[in-house]
């Protein structure tokens, strides 16, 4: 293959030839031309406000109402685990931008070009958890909907597993929904994040200020102290909470490049994402609390028996009412859903086998895939929810963030040979298409997250189990790569590819 390297004057790189001769090719994978990377800071902090006003958001405080914490505790422990995980994002988001390519084939570079479908595989996984998760709450919306719009439509009676025939029936649709936008592309999923992220904050607000008025004030939990009032009591909850916080966001502190490969500019993803993400999720958390506690107090119901919006606007007095919250809380879930779970499996089902597999097809598995995880038990309990689920795959996934971002940022120092990574024999095969160090790092911070789960002198490390896998790998990785991977593949590409005159 003739391919040549072109740097442009703002940094960004694009390859010039024809790459689709390769067996690690097909067109969803490509490098973006960088005349094709037009997403704005706009699109950014769109794209994450939208994500960010989600139905799991929402139940994060509750849930760790539930547990203990007071509402400020809530509120601060959500805030601080966004602040974390917002800086392996940005880290992670810089080569998406600069070379325009994917999460699965920037993870290439350090994995090895069929050693990257190790984490492809795991982060897919997870994605197909939450894919499912969110079907599973959108599509009670859906029933809920349903049922305004047609009084007779639960009216067979009965159950199927504990739920009724029109749950499922609604589960179903939101799942074809999400489906259908996965196969409409990605600029189809841009304008839908551009007008669905304003129009669910609006509805939202406007869902609170009318409890509020309602309540005549914020409500009983609102001024309800926690019971977690001494720090002996506080610390045991608290930093497994914040662990599970930071697991919220895991996923795309892997796979921001999806997006970022659009980006027009480095400042741009980047001032979006920190405008985005934080500011949103302490925002809807703390909404979601004063929704659920003055909606306590209006309905004179029990905080329980709303946790989560569909109860809640469920109780709403008008149907009109009822209908418009459901119809928000599906804009809202299909918003995430496919953004935040369904693009990356994509991808990365697609990383597995470019020839057979494409954008396409790797939604349709995601689906289903997230069928089969069957996320309604997982959503019966909020601790499994955020202790065991959140928990548990954010230490793995750390692991494999602390790889990317110290062979990255210490060991490439930003600078890829960006044709090598779509050639079996480019400077990433290292040992027969897999970096061994890579593996072996991913492994020790598997180990130092999990170990601790079944080999009691780690214990004290479960609740630090993110830290310890990004920390754990991380290290291992810094230490093994000039002794196992292949040498040309550690040294930075010269400067030396032509350049475009700056404008």
């Amino acid at each position: 293959m003739s391919l040549e390297t072109i740097r442009h004057p703002d940094g960004r790189v694009e390859v010039v030839g024809d790459l689709s001769a390769s067996p690690l090719f097909n067109h969803d994978l490509a490098p973006v031309p960088v005349k094709e990377r037009t997403w704005t800071t706009y699109n950014y902090a769109a794209l994450w406000i939208a994500m960010a006003h989600c139905i799991p958001t929402y139940m994060l405080a509750e849930g760790l109402l539930k547990v203990g914490m007071s509402w400020g505790q809530a509120i601060f422990t959500v805030l601080l685990g966004n602040l974390i995980v917002l800086v392996p994002i940005l880290l992670n988001s810089h080569p998406g931008t600069k070379y325009g390519i994917p999460f699965p084939v920037f993870a290439r570079a350090s994995y090895g070009v069929f050693g990257a479908n190790l984490p492809a595989i795991m982060r897919a996984l997870v994605a197909c958890g939450w894919f499912g998760i969110n079907a599973w709450i959108g599509g009670q919306a859906v029933d809920g909907l349903l049922h305004v719009i047609w009084h007779g439509w639960d009216s067979w009676g009965g159950t199927i597993g504990g739920y009724t025939p029109g749950m499922w029936i609604g589960f179903l649709i939101f799942w074809a929904f999400n489906i259908l936008i996965v196969y409409r592309g990605m600029e189809t999923l841009r304008h839908f994040e551009n007008w669905s992220a304003p129009f669910v904050l609006v509805m939202t607000a406007g869902l609170l200020f009318y409890l509020v008025q309602q309540a005549h004030g914020l409500g009983p939990i609102m001024s309800t102290p926690g019971t977690l009032d001494t720090w002996a009591k506080f610390m045991p909850v608290f930093i497994p909470a914040l662990t599970a916080m930071i697991g919220f966001w895991a996923t795309l502190s892997l796979n921001m490049p999806d997006f970022t490969r659009y980006g027009a500019s480095q400042r741009g993803q980047l001032v979006g994402q920190v405008v985005g993400l934080p500011t949103t999720m302490a925002l809807f958390s703390m909404m979601g609390v004063i929704i659920t506690s003055a909606g306590a107090f209006v309905f004179h119901d029990s905080a329980d028996a709303l946790w989560g919006p569909v109860g809640l606007v469920s109780h709403l007095p008008s149907g009109k009412a009822v209908a418009l919250g459901m119809l928000t809380i599906v804009i809202a879930t299909i918003s995430v859903n496919v953004a935040a779970n369904t693009v990356s499996p994509a991808n990365d089902f697609s990383n597995a086998w470019p020839q057979r597999i494409d954008f396409k097809t790797g939604g349709l598995m995601t689906g289903i895939l997230g069928i089969v995880i069957q996320p309604w038990r997982l959503l019966a309990d909020p601790k499994a929810y955020i202790f065991d689920w959140l928990g548990f795959y954010s230490g793995g996934l750390a692991a494999i963030a602390g790889v990317l971002i110290v062979d990255y940022w210490l060991v490439r120092r930003t600078e890829l040979k960006l044709p090598d990574l779509y050639q079996t024999g480019g400077c990433y095969r290292y040992a027969r298409g897999w970096n061994w160090a890579a593996i072996a790092a991913t492994l020790a911070g598997c180990f130092a997250a999990w170990g601790g789960r079944v080999i009691p002198v780690m214990a004290p490390l479960v609740p630090y189990g993110w830290f310890a896998g990004f920390f754990a790998a991380g290290l291992v990785y810094y230490c093994l790569p000039r002794t196992l991977a292949a040498p040309e593949a550690l040294v930075a590409p010269a400067m030396a590819e032509p350049t475009v005159p700056a404008e």
